[in-house]
């Protein structure tokens, strides 16, 4: 009998379709591997609800793009070694040779926006293949169902990296969603003097302080403290949040942006940004090295992003999956599909 597998695809917008066929063969440099569990995000959401900016989807697709698995088959050239091995891998098909991946830069690769679960087909499925030169191999023992949030994890290793902590410095995290809390572990790996947390929501901030946060403050109550802060996370992607960023940062301190701001946010004040000499930078995705940061962490267990998922379905449950992303809903964290 012929192997199949499944996979979730979605046609159009608002349009999905749960199907079988024949299992997916690597080709040369290729692996192919079971997953094991995939996160849902907001951009899964989005290009669900068609919202996505269209340079940044290719229907029809397979989402999937937050995942972990294990290979169980490889391609031509590839080392058959990794046959059985626990994986990550990361999303953006970088070339490898134009001059930002040479440089090790491979988020901002020239060749064009090429991504799994976007552009490529992604892990809302049983198997997905992918380069075998993006995995990210995990220890034997590793928490495959934690490991699908290493993708967000190396979002945040690229901004932890972009903000170049300090031991002893004072620190604070806007917004408490998952990219947020993930911070906060990174972060107070650092062993900074003080760790804030801002967010509106008691129970992500008693999390936060629960994962290594010094305080939490209400985003009416960080008023108080602007200006304090040595180094600024911003995760929450609010339309004020990247200007509240800047002003919570002392002067000639450090802003890092990782939240995906619709048109219509409030714009970074020019002239508080020239006058306090701020060094304000921004992270879309994570390069190689980002997420190698973030890998080795997780083995080392610096970072534990387990207790960040509340929900969890199968394929055949999409619909009320997806719609739980989003929805406002405060007992919400992070909803995994479990093929």
């Amino acid at each position: 009998m012929t192997a199949l597998s499944r996979s979730l695809t979605i046609e159009r917008p608002g349009s999905h379709t749960l199907a079988e066929g024949p299992l997916p063969e690597p080709g040369a440099g290729e692996v192919r591997v079971r997953v094991a569990a995939a996160g849902i995000c907001m951009s899964d959401r989005e290009v669900y609800d068609g919202h996505r900016d269209p340079a940044y989807v290719r229907y029809p697709v397979v989402p999937g793009h937050e995942w972990s698995g294990t290979v169980d088959a490889v391609g031509e050239g590839v080392d058959p070694s990794l046959t059985g091995r626990r994986t990550v891998a990361e999303g953006f098909r970088a070339c490898g040779r134009c001059e930002r991946c040479r440089y090790g830069e491979t988020s901002l690769c020239s060749a064009g926006y090429d991504e799994t679960g976007f552009t490529r087909p992604g892990a809302f499925a049983d198997h997905l293949v992918v380069p075998a030169r993006l995995l990210h191999p995990l220890a034997d023992d590793a928490d495959l169902r934690a490991a699908a949030l290493l993708e967000p994890a190396a979002v945040i290793a690229a901004a932890v990296r972009a903000g170049a902590p300090e031991p002893g410095e004072r620190i604070a995290v806007l917004g408490a969603g998952t990219l947020g809390l993930l911070a906060v572990q990174l972060l107070a790996a650092v062993s900074p003097a003080e760790l804030t947390v801002i967010d509106p929501r008691e129970g992500r901030a008693a999390q936060a302080l629960d994962f290594g946060a010094s305080e939490a403050r209400t985003p009416k109550e960080a008023e108080e403290v602007r200006g304090r802060y040595d180094l600024v996370v911003e995760t929450a992607g609010a339309p004020s949040t990247a200007a509240d960023a800047c002003l919570l940062a002392r002067r000639g301190g450090r802003v890092v942006l990782t939240g995906m701001f619709t048109p219509g946010a409030v714009g970074i004040d020019p002239v508080h940004l020239s006058l306090s000499q701020l060094t304000v930078r921004s992270v879309f995705g994570a390069s190689s090295a980002a997420w190698s940061y973030a890998v080795r962490a997780f083995t080392a267990g610096l970072l534990d992003p387990a207790p960040l998922i509340t929900h969890e379905f199968p394929l055949e449950r999409f619909a009320e999956a997806v719609a739980l992303v989003g929805s406002g809903d405060p007992g919400t964290g992070k909803v995994l599909l479990r093929p």
